[in-house]
């Protein structure tokens, strides 16, 4: 039954990217004329581009080379020249439409149809290469987001904890090791007493991540208290067990429907990602289950990747729940979607007591390409006021 939905879900995503592809072809052909030959070249140009992404992720899971890393890079920078194309591309069929109805257009721009699709190609083709080329320099640069709460609560000993939180890393072919040194580097910086990772460290296959010894900078992660993480549902898609392991032999304590106490102070709750139930035959503990070995007098940090039933948080007595997992919708306008699907798309959410924290993520599924927000390192800082 999973298989069959896999198939039919597979099926309509290639269904609908196979005639997005379509769309740019059939506006492209037009500007070639009569010239057969140029023609058939831009069309198997477009398929070739299109097929690039599905055949290197394919091959990358027999064999991790530079034909299956350069036909990735070449498919993921498509996807976000594809999505430009699109959106452009229909805004001037639409404005087309409207002028067929009411006549509004410019004689500049009507009497010579030949010219006006050649001047347009040219100014749609530069933008979209200007906003990708801006987007993909955006992927590098992440901004430090410092955000101060107060926590209703006594910690043990200690007035405050300084928490480093990024997620969605996605490490593999793309986000790979000089892109996690920078990331290391800046985490290490900020000097955090215990660094969190709300899920997709691993973006699929676990095979480019060993291949380019990625796990060597998981290690230089450094904090007080140690470096926890769950599991996205892009480390189910990509294998969890073998991504588990891994990041458990590279410093990261990953935490599955478990609750820790540290330093008898405050407590990490972690959870299983929501796709561990298309993925096996298991369900992940409820929260309240969890939670019914915590003593809630202590401050309690939640790390659940996929920011969904928020009121779960609230009703368990949780006081932060951080997660990733929207990406901000990582091209614009895709923000929208998110916005309407999640509660909170990203930045802080509170819900009674409990505050939740979505983080927009550092790296991205897919383009290594952002053009709505930044990739982004949460500075978060606890501050605990009360008795317990």
């Amino acid at each position: 039954m999973k298989n069959i939905g896999f198939i039919i879900v597979f099926t309509l995503i290639i269904g609908i990217y196979s005639l997005l592809n379509y769309y740019i072809i059939r506006n492209g052909l037009p500007l070639f004329g009569n010239s057969n030959t140029y023609r058939k070249i831009f069309v198997w140009t477009i398929v070739f581009l299109a097929a690039a992404f599905i055949v290197g992720r394919f091959t990358e899971r027999i064999s991790v080379n530079l034909f299956s890393t350069t036909l990735i890079w070449i498919g993921s920078f498509w996807l976000a020249i594809m999505v430009y194309l699109v959106l452009q591309l229909a805004l001037i069929d639409l404005v087309r439409g409207i002028d067929r109805l009411f006549h509004f257009l410019p004689d500049i721009l009507t009497h010579d149809p030949v010219l006006t699709r050649k001047v347009l190609s040219a100014v749609v083709i530069s933008i979209t290469l200007l906003v990708v080329a801006i987007g993909h320099l955006n992927t590098w640069f992440p901004v430090v987001k410092k955000v101060d709460l107060t926590i209703n609560k006594k910690a043990g000993h200690l007035k405050s904890l300084h928490i480093v939180a990024f997620s969605d890393v996605h490490l593999g072919t793309i986000i790979e090791k000089r892109h996690l040194k920078g990331i290391v580097k800046q985490v290490n910086e900020l000097n955090p007493d215990i660094i969190l990772i709300p899920g997709d460290i691993i973006d699929e296959d676990i095979a480019p991540v060993i291949h380019s010894n990625v796990g060597e900078y998981l290690t230089q992660l450094k904090a007080k208290y140690g470096v926890y993480g769950v599991t996205g549902n892009h480390e189910y898609i990509g294998g969890v067990d073998k991504a588990r392991s891994y990041l458990t032999d590279h410093n990261i304590q990953v935490l599955s429907d478990t609750a820790l106490l540290i330093d008898n102070s405050f407590y990490i709750v972690g959870r299983e990602d929501l796709t561990i139930r298309q993925f096996t035959n298991n369900r992940r503990k409820p929260l309240n289950q969890i939670m019914e070995e915590v003593d809630t007098r202590f401050p309690v940090v939640l790390l659940d990747h996929q920011p969904l039933g928020l009121q779960q948080a609230e009703q368990a007595g949780i006081d932060l729940q951080l997660s990733g997992h929207t990406h901000h919708g990582q091209l614009w306008p895709f923000q929208w979607i998110t916005q309407a699907v999640f509660e909170v798309s990203s930045g802080l959410l509170k819900k009674g007591d409990t505050h939740v924290l979505v983080s927009s993520g550092i790296g991205g599924w897919g383009p290594p390409v952002r053009t709505n927000s930044r990739p982004e390192i949460l500075d978060i800082t606890l501050s605990f006021v009360g008795e317990r």
